[in-house]
């Protein structure tokens, strides 16, 4: 998994809209607040996304930028950002090149079934495009707010 102080991987992928969304689009902001979870509309995923989007102007003061990814299409994201209105950008990783190269693609363990899947991780990306803060294994309780008060 990449550390503070690593350079963060450039990534171009499709947002919920289809329009292309990348790393270099957001030079001058003052963060980049990257977050990856596994799957539009469950119950986890969702109340991380409603988190984000129910602190929007907190990040909007703080001139950050919330991307979410995970590996479902841009139709799914479509309906996921529309049903929960969504001030953000979510991007569809779908051929895994982008959780690979920021290491949160990772086997699971759930009810003695493993498989490969996305850890909830969110990486704080600075100006300079060095990772500044990574959050690995997510606990959604407070996490929002550690993301702020590490901005």
């Amino acid at each position: 998994m990449l550390q503070p102080g690593d350079q963060a991987p450039h990534f171009e992928l499709p947002d919920q809209n289809g329009r292309r969304v990348g790393l270099r689009d957001f030079v001058g902001k003052s963060a980049v607040v990257l977050y990856f979870y596994p799957k539009d509309d469950t119950p986890g995923c969702t109340k991380q996304a409603c988190g984000f989007r129910d602190s929007w102007k907190s990040f909007e003061a703080k001139k950050a930028v919330v991307l979410g990814v995970s590996n479902d299409d841009v139709n799914s994201h479509q309906k996921f950002s529309k049903k929960f209105g969504l001030p953000f950008s979510i991007l569809a990783d779908t051929d895994k090149k982008v959780v690979e190269a920021y290491g949160v693609y990772k086997e699971k363990n759930m009810y003695g079934r493993k498989y490969m899947g996305i850890e909830r991780t969110t990486f704080i990306i600075g100006k300079d495009g060095r990772i500044k803060q990574v959050f690995p294994k997510v606990k959604l309780t407070h996490h929002i707010e550690e993301v702020l008060e590490a901005l």
